[in-house]
């Protein structure tokens, strides 16, 4: 079934639908990590500030640097007052600036754009300094692999790749150092806000731009239908991967 849709406010949308699903993932590298008290965080790609509000609940410091002005102002807004928090609108490197105060860098949401802003400031953090990068995990293990390849099919976009963050990594000049999968389902309330919550997380961009964008939603939707459960509900399991590395 092809849903009635509303107008798209791909900030918000991401925020209040989609950024959830991937608190497990948060949870699970920071668990990891040991995020706490005395940690600093810089988070690349912060995108509306989820990530960054949790490791701050855990009494670290954070740094958010995004490109997207919707998404940098929502961030600031969730941010805790007086505690030293910053969210940065623009490129990491520069919202650095000179040599790197923190010890846990994040790119949860790995692209090659995302890669060349950590190559940039890579030279910038002392020898230790922990990154993480995540992305999604093998398709035959992500139900929702099958809607992006809507996008594929448009745009000749793909999703991430095996080796794709190592790659990353090694660009960068980092050292790998230990990777983990975690599950996060993807669950809507019904089928406009699974549209609505996908079209806000980037990938189908290149999509939207390059033809109709009502019929990139359409076509989203109607690859939603397997997914809809007898009470309208959409619920895909996936898997995602993070790659922790190190500077050396």
């Amino acid at each position: 079934m092809t849903p009635t849709l509303v107008p798209h406010h791909p900030a918000r949308d991401w925020a209040e639908i989609q950024e959830r699903m991937l608190v497990p993932l948060y949870e699970a590298v920071y668990d990891r990590l040991e995020v706490g008290p005395g940690s600093r965080v810089l988070g690349l790609g912060c995108g509306s500030g989820l990530a960054l509000l949790m490791a701050a609940s855990r009494g670290a410091r954070v740094t958010g640097v995004d490109r997207d002005h919707a998404r940098v102002e929502l961030a600031r807004d969730r941010m805790p007052e007086g505690a030293g928090h910053a969210v940065v609108e623009g490129e990491a490197a520069a919202a650095v600036g000179g040599p790197s105060p923190y010890d846990v860098i994040t790119a949860f949401h790995a692209s090659a754009e995302l890669g060349r802003e950590l190559a940039a400031v890579t030279p910038l953090a002392q020898p230790g300094t922990t990154v993480v990068l995540a992305g999604w995990g093998p398709p035959e293990r992500c139900a929702t692999a099958s809607v992006l390849r809507v996008a594929a099919r448009l745009t000749g976009w793909r999703p991430a790749l095996r080796d794709d963050l190592e790659e990353v990594v090694a660009r960068a000049g980092l050292k790998p150092d230990g990777s983990g999968r975690v599950s996060c389902p993807f669950g809507y309330a019904d089928q406009d806000s699974a549209v609505r919550g996908l079209l806000s997380t980037g990938d189908f961009d290149a999509a939207v731009r390059a033809t109709d964008p009502s019929q990139v939603e359409k076509e989203i939707a109607e690859a939603l239908d397997p997914f809809v459960r007898r009470d309208g509900t959409v619920w895909m399991p996936n898997v995602f991967r993070y790659l922790i590395a190190r500077v050396p």
